[in-house]
């Protein structure tokens, strides 16, 4: 996926690109694979587009995630992080606390909770499984900060 993949989403959705849509991607693609929150966000758009400011940023991540262009969670008493979805297909996440590092789990183990949900009663209409831990480097950056 490039910022022109983007773009025509953004378009087919009926959104403008605007100056600060296209730079928001590009920041977004440039920390693809790690879930970054809405302030670093801002940061680093702003040195693309140094007017831009945190309400426009919301927004616009509103408007990708409605788009299904970015992924939206939340890690450690509601702080928002987001990234571009990068697979298209259903899948799951694992996490780093420390730098947001993401990996895909490219299967859903949830065959037996499907079943339970049924017997219930319930008919689900969606879910998400976000597993959070340390990826190898916080881990051994946290280790070495105890020494």
């Amino acid at each position: 996926m490039n910022i022109e993949d983007l773009k025509s989403r953004v378009k087919s959705g009926g959104y403008k690109i605007t100056p600060q849509r296209k730079a928001i991607l590009t920041v977004l693609l440039e920390h693809r694979g790690c879930f970054i929150s809405v302030e670093k966000i801002c940061e680093e758009t702003r040195k693309i587009h140094p007017e831009i400011n945190i309400t426009t940023v919301y927004r616009n991540l509103d408007i990708f995630e409605n788009l299904h262009i970015v992924h939206k969670i939340f890690i450690d008493e509601g702080v928002s992080r987001y990234d571009i979805i990068s697979v298209d297909a259903h899948h799951h996440h694992i996490i780093c606390k420390g730098c947001g590092k993401t990996e895909v789990i490219e299967f859903c183990p949830l065959g037996d909770l499907v079943g339970l949900a049924e017997e219930k009663k319930f008919t689900l209409t969606g879910h998400k499984i976000e597993l959070y831990g340390f990826c190898d480097k916080c881990k051994k950056k946290n280790d070495g900060a105890g020494k």
